[in-house]
């Protein structure tokens, strides 16, 4: 079998690399297809054979595994899904990401983000077992240790609020970065808002 000799612009997962054997008479009998991001980008792989090798960068071209240059050729929506059905459903939904604001000194949320912790209780909600994620950070406005702490106590209000839900958890984690993961660089002891937040990530 030809080896995947590089691969850019994403993990595994996400670029949606799927290999297996083709059922069209037409197509080799085995070969990898590109597939788009949730975004709609891709990565790109080189398939090196025993004589030669291909790039594919594109969704939806495939290269062929088992010729001694490996080959490429585009599949149809239809085909990957016939080919590939069972394989793209047993992937697990790629991770949610939110951002929620506070406002300066405390654990109180931005009127935009306590609306927005709504949607996070559904991304929860709709995965059941879900792996957490949570993260607190501060501005620098203050001591060092002062937003260390502060980025935690965010972290756990987050936490609690989404616990009093009552939704099924496999596990939730929280830590604190304070001021040292700025979203937006600043000098110290400067009071940024968009620095003031935690970020949830649902798997």
């Amino acid at each position: 079998m030809a080896q995947r000799s590089g691969m850019h612009g994403g993990n595994l997962l996400l670029a949606a690399l799927v290999a297996g054997l083709a059922v069209s008479a037409c197509a080799p009998k085995s070969w990898v297809v590109l597939l788009p991001n949730e975004d709609g980008s891709t990565g790109r792989i080189i398939v090196s054979g025993p004589e030669g090798q291909a790039e594919v960068a594109e969704a939806g071209t495939a290269a062929s595994l088992d010729t001694a240059v490996p080959e490429t050729f585009d599949v149809s929506r239809g085909e990957i899904d016939t080919t590939f059905g069972d394989a793209l459903q047993a992937q697990p939904s790629p991770p949610a990401v939110f951002r929620l604001y506070f406002e300066l000194g405390g654990t109180q949320l931005t009127p935009e983000s306590a609306a927005l912790l709504q949607d996070v209780l559904n991304e929860v909600g709709a995965r059941p077992g879900a792996d957490l994620s949570i993260v607190g950070h501060t501005d620098t406005a203050g001591a060092a240790a002062d937003n260390e702490a502060l980025g935690l106590e965010r972290a756990h209000f987050v936490r609690d609020r989404i616990i009093a839900a009552g939704l099924k958890l496999d596990r939730i984690s929280t830590e604190s970065h304070g001021e040292g993961n700025l979203l937006v660089p600043t000098a110290d002891d400067v009071s940024e808002p968009r620095n003031r937040r935690v970020e949830i990530v649902v798997r």
